[in-house]
């Protein structure tokens, strides 16, 4: 028979899931900077015209 709490204690997260995490939060970092120069471009034509 299957002893789960042994088979717990045993379990490791794979590391494709915790690459996959850091790409998320890194590519979210990017979004904003990205968010950030468009809203300074915006603004700066805005003030030229």
């Amino acid at each position: 028979m299957i002893n789960f709490d042994e088979a717990i204690k045993q379990f490791h997260p794979s590391l494709e899931i915790n690459e996959v995490e850091q790409a998320v939060k890194k590519e979210n970092a990017v979004e904003d900077i990205t968010d950030i120069m468009l809203e300074i471009m915006n603004q700066t034509s805005k003030k030229g015209k």
